[in-house]
C-alpha cells in the first residue's frame, strides 16, 4: 500500500518542527490510532505500520468472524471475510480475521485531524528533547539572549528554548534589557504542564566556580583546587584555592598575568570584589587570610567550638566587618568559625563585664542561682560559655527559668553596648575564649601570621599585577 505523497507531507512537517526521522514514524502511527479511537471509540484491536523509506502506511484491524455483525469495528461475517481474502478457505465462525484498511478511506477526516494532532505531538516531542538536553547540562554555563524582563523573572532565549532566571538568582545590582547577551549557570530543570521549566542563575556559588574554571586552565586540569566559596553576589566573594603542584602558585595562577584572569571574572560579575585565599590547615593563619583585606592584631581561638575572637586596631575594625557585615560574614562562612571582631579596648571591656557575678542581678531566683553555683556557673562569662543541654539536663532548669536568666544577661550586655554577644547568650563560648587567651599568647599568633604572608597577597588580588603577587608569595 503506497502512500508516498502522504509520507512526504509528514516528512516536511517533521523537518519544520525539528523532529527526528525516527520519531516521525511513531507519531504517524499514533495519529491513525488517534483517529480510529476518536471515530470508533476504541483502537486496541488496531495496529499501524509505517515504513518511511518505502513510503508505506499499513493499517490492520483484528475482527472476529460472526454469523451476525453487532459492531463492524470488531465483527465481520464469514462471507465478507472470504470476499476480502478468498484464499483463506479454512476460516470458520469464531476465528480472528485481520482486515487491511486503506488510509485513503479516512479522506477529509485525516486532513482535519492530522495537523492538530501532529502539532500537539511535535510540541510534546520537542519539550522532551529540551528536557533531556538541559537535564544533562545542569551545572554548565550557557550564553543566551534576554527575551523578556519582568519584575520577578528574566527570560533568556537560546535558539528556540526559553530559560527562566528568577530575581533571587540574579546579581542584585544588575539590570537587563531585551537583546542583552548574558552568561548564566543551568541550575535546575523541572517538568511542568506547560513544558520544562529551565532555571538559570548568576548568583549561585557554582557560577563563580565555573567562571574561574573557564579562565584558569590549571583549575580545569585539576592542578589547582577551589576548596570553598563564600559569596554575597554583586558585593564580595572569597574563595579558597590550593595547588597540588608545589611549583605552581594557586593565587598567582587565578590572578593571571597583570590580573588578566581575575579581571575577566570581575567584569562578568558586575565588578564584584573577589578575595583569593591560599588554603592552610593552620586555623589561625587561615582565619587571618579569610579576614583580608583587614589584618587582625590578635586572634583568640576555640577550635572545639569553632569560635574565634579577632582583635583589630581602631582603624581596622570597620574594614574587617565590612559594609553590613559582609566581610566578616563571608570569612565566617569560608572558615566554618563563628567570628566576633573587637578593638582591643572593646574586648577588654567585654572581659571585665563578663566577670560580673550572676548573684548581683535581681531578676534571677535564689534557687536557680544555687543550682548554677553548684555547677560552677557563677559569672556572666560562665553562663555564656555553658551548653544548653547542661542547663536543661544536668541542672534541670525549665525553659522559663533559662529565658529569665538570658533576659537579665541580655539586658546587662546590651547596656554595655555589646550586641554581638547578645545573639548567642547560651551557646557563645566566651568562658573558654577567656581561658584560651591565657594559654595562647597573642604574640605567638601574630608571629605565625607574619610568617605566612598570604593576607598581603589577598589584599591586592584585584588591583595588583600577577608578578607582584608571585613575588610576595616567594618571599
Amino acid at each position: 500500500m503506497v502512500n508516498r505523497d502522504l509520507i512526504e507531507i509528514f516528512i516536511e512537517l517533521a523537518r519544520e518542527k525539528n523532529i527526528e526521522r525516527s520519531e516521525l514514524g511513531t507519531i504517524i502511527e499514533q495519529l491513525f490510532l488517534f483517529i480510529i479511537d476518536k471515530e470508533k471509540g476504541e483502537s486496541d484491536n488496531c495496529s499501524v505500520i509505517v515504513n518511511l523509506d518505502k513510503g508505506e502506511i499499513e493499517i490492520y484491524v483484528e475482527k472476529t468472524i460472526v454469523e451476525e455483525v453487532d459492531d463492524d469495528h470488531f465483527d465481520i461475517t464469514l462471507e465478507r471475510a472470504l470476499e476480502l481474502e478468498p484464499e483463506l478457505i479454512d476460516l470458520k465462525l469464531g476465528d480472528t480475521f485481520v482486515e487491511v484498511v486503506d488510509p485513503a478511506n479516512f479522506g477529509r477526516r485525516l486532513v482535519a485531524n492530522a495537523r492538530q494532532f501532529l502539532n500537539k505531538r511535535t510540541r510534546e516531542v520537542q519539550q522532551q528533547y529540551i528536557y533531556e538536553d538541559y537535564v544533562q547540562r545542569i551545572g554548565e554555563v550557557i550564553i543566551g539572549t534576554v527575551h523578556q524582563v519582568h519584575r520577578e523573572n528574566t527570560f533568556v532565549n537560546i535558539e528556540q528554548t526559553e530559560l527562566r532566571m528568577p530575581r533571587n538568582e540574579q546579581i542584585f545590582s544588575e539590570r537587563f534589557r531585551r537583546g542583552d547577551t548574558i552568561r548564566a549557570l543551568v541550575k535546575a530543570v523541572e517538568v511542568t504542564p506547560k513544558g520544562p521549566d529551565i532555571l538559570i542563575s548568576r548568583s549561585d556559588d557554582l557560577f563563580l566556580y565555573k567562571l574561574f574554571e573557564m579562565e584558569v586552565p590549571e583549575i580545569e586540569d585539576g592542578i589547582i583546587e577551589i576548596k570553598g566559596i563564600a559569596r554575597k553576589p554583586g558585593e564580595r566573594s572569597k574563595i579558597i584555592v590550593h595547588s597540588i603542584d608545589k611549583r605552581i602558585d594557586a593565587v598567582g595562577a587565578c590572578v593571571g598575568m597583570r590580573g588578566s584572569r581575575i579581571q575577566s571574572v570581575v567584569r562578568e560579575l558586575n565588578n564584584e570584589k573577589i578575595d583569593i585565599v591560599n588554603y592552610t590547615d593552620k586555623s589561625e593563619v587561615f582565619i587571618t587570610r579569610a579576614l583580608s583585606p583587614a589584618k587582625p592584631i590578635d586572634l583568640y581561638l576555640d577550635d572545639d567550638k569553632k569560635y574565634c575572637v579577632a582583635i583589630f586596631d581602631e582603624g581596622g575594625l570597620e574594614n574587617a566587618v565590612g559594609r553590613s557585615g559582609v566581610n566578616i560574614n563571608l570569612a565566617s562562612q569560608l572558615t566554618g568559625y563563628t567570628i566576633d571582631a573587637y578593638t582591643k579596648k572593646e574586648y577588654d571591656e567585654v572581659l571585665i563585664n563578663q566577670q560580673k557575678g550572676l548573684d548581683s542581678f535581681d531578676g534571677i531566683k535564689k534557687g536557680v542561682l544555687k543550682k548554677l553555683s553548684e555547677a560552677g556557673i557563677v559569672s556572666v562569662a560562665d553562663y555564656l560559655g555553658s551548653k544548653k543541654f547542661v542547663l536543661v539536663d544536668e541542672l534541670d532548669l525549665t525553659g522559663d527559668e533559662i529565658n529569665s536568666i538570658s533576659a537579665v544577661v541580655n539586658t546587662f550586655i546590651s547596656r554595655n553596648d555589646e550586641p554581638e554577644v547578645v545573639e548567642e547568650v547560651v551557646e557563645a563560648p566566651a568562658k573558654e575564649v577567656v581561658e584560651e587567651v591565657v594559654e595562647a599568647p597573642a604574640e605567638e599568633v601574630v608571629e605565625e601570621v607574619v610568617e605566612a604572608p598570604a593576607e598581603e597577597v589577598v589584599e591586592e588580588v584585584v588591583e595588583a599585577p600577577a608578578e607582584e603577587v608571585v613575588e610576595k608569595e616567594e618571599k
